[in-house]
């Protein structure tokens, strides 16, 4: 692997299942091709393209391509055979869409599906994270309440995913009049979407898309992967959410230390995925 350097992945973490392509709608710079070529450059054995399939106003009436998708999928794994590329989605609110969600999975095979949620219903009306503006009244309170509601929806719903993706993730869009964000402040309401999640099988997401310290740069932070474990969560999914081929595996030595820290090991049954190692059971009397 190539030397250490800002965003190059640990040596034990030779994974990104979190990237787009341009067949993400807000990626417009997120070339699959080039992304392949820079996840072997930094020495990874796998990337998942999980591209956005939302059904928001956010989205613009914009669709998946799934057939062009799947078509540039094949391509890349002929033209990278020392790269295991996967296939994969990232379905937002898909309990609010059931119906769009599961006709699109319908329509192809995924490596991956994550499920994630980017808005919450305020005042009657869809509140985009990604939108919120310096001018904002709106309660942090209030919405992260709403946001940890809406992901326990998510998994209650009737779509089923895999990997529960960016858990804190109004974090990346924290307005600077807000008291500072403290996960403490809303330690219910996270437990009740790690109890849910870990009651699912899901993954849980260790997002690297923001740098900065640990608290910040991670989704979620290292505080709440301390609760998944608490909580009995069984995987950690790692994923730097790149919508830019530069920001593949970006962010991944801080995961790598904060998963090792908090009691993960890298998974010998499957690459990107970080486990808490099986206690063995005590012999009768021991």
């Amino acid at each position: 692997m190539r030397a250490s350097s800002e965003g190059a992945p640990a040596p034990a973490a030779r994974a990104d299942l979190h990237v787009h392509s341009e067949f993400s709608w807000d990626a417009p710079r997120g070339a699959m091709m080039a992304s392949c070529q820079r996840a072997l450059a930094l020495g990874l054995q796998v990337v998942a393209f999980t591209e956005h399939a939302d059904y928001s106003d956010l989205a613009g009436g914009a669709r998946l391509d799934v057939a062009g998708y799947l078509e540039a999928i094949a391509h890349c794994r002929r033209e990278f055979p020392r790269l295991s590329v996967w296939s994969g989605v990232e379905l937002g609110e898909p309990h609010r869409f059931p119906r769009e969600a599961s006709s699109l999975l319908s329509q192809g095979r995924f490596d991956l599906v994550l499920g994630s949620v980017h808005s919450v219903i305020s005042a009657g009306s869809v509140l985009e994270f990604s939108e919120l503006g310096q001018e904002s009244d709106s309660d942090p309170r209030q919405l992260m309440r709403a946001y940890f509601e809406e992901l326990r929806q998510l998994i209650e719903g009737p779509v089923e995913f895999q990997v529960l993706a960016h858990l804190e993730y109004p974090k990346r869009f924290w307005l600077a009049g807000w008291p500072p964000y403290d996960p403490q402040a809303y330690r219910e309401e996270i437990l009740a979407v790690l109890e849910a999640a870990a009651r699912h099988d899901l993954a849980l997401e260790l997002n690297t898309s923001r740098g900065g310290d640990p608290v910040w740069a991670l989704g979620p932070g290292p505080t709440v992967i301390g609760w998944w474990r608490d909580v009995g969560g069984r995987q950690l999914s790692v994923g730097s959410d790149a919508h830019d081929p530069s920001a593949v595996a970006a962010g991944f030595l801080l995961a790598g230390q904060v998963a090792a820290n908090t009691g993960f090991v890298p998974s010998t049954a499957r690459l990107g995925m970080w486990t808490r190692p099986l206690q063995p059971k005590l012999a009768d009397g021991g």
